[in-house]
């Protein structure tokens, strides 16, 4: 993790467009450049994320991923920002569309893209990985016609398939937005 002084930090995030942000501040920006700068904040004074920052967490789910052959976003540097009391990771976004907003959007999307999305995640939980935030808007469709994931600092992976208790979960998760429930379940385009 590198250190960023304030000067930096500002001429990094200089023109850029915030597009998540929260009562705290700014969460997610797209630089000049087009990549992205995710800042995270600890939410309470102890919590692992003081050993473990969640923007290293996410840098190292990306390095993992990638061995697993999942597309996911290509980290540039973590870092440590004193000045605003954040971390941020700064990468380059999985190019793609989530399939929240291609199903929920006025265009044309593979008629079997449910089916999909069902194995990807049958696949992912087999490789071991334990996403507890996943969701329709967190899993890309790429112009190389491939699933993905973004938004990946909440998750493990593990050296085993998951059990039956963390896949349920997992689904529960994925079920949570009565609109994503009503499309994942519904027999029909």
């Amino acid at each position: 993790m590198q250190k960023l002084d304030h000067q930096d930090y500002l001429n990094l995030r200089k023109n850029c467009k915030v597009i998540e942000q929260d009562g705290f501040g700014d969460k997610v920006m797209i630089l000049q450049d087009g990549t992205f700068l995710k800042l995270f904040r600890r939410k309470r004074l102890i919590t692992s994320a003081a050993i473990w920052p969640y923007a290293q967490r996410f840098a190292n789910n990306a390095k993992k991923l990638k061995k697993l052959g999942i597309p996911c976003p290509e980290i540039i540097q973590v870092y440590r920002i004193p000045s605003i009391e954040r971390d941020a990771v700064h990468y380059h976004p999985l190019p793609g569309t989530t399939l929240r907003d291609l199903y929920r959007g006025d265009v044309d999307y593979p008629a079997d893209l449910r089916e999909r999305f069902l194995k990807f995640v049958e696949h992912i939980q087999d490789l071991g990985v334990y996403f507890r935030s996943i969701h329709l808007g967190n899993v890309v469709l790429t112009p190389d016609n491939e699933l993905g994931l973004i938004d990946i600092s909440d998750m493990k992976i593990f050296r085993r398939p998951l059990s039956k208790w963390q896949r349920k979960r997992n689904e529960e998760h994925m079920l949570r937005d009565s609109r994503d429930r009503f499309w994942l379940k519904s027999s029909t385009k």
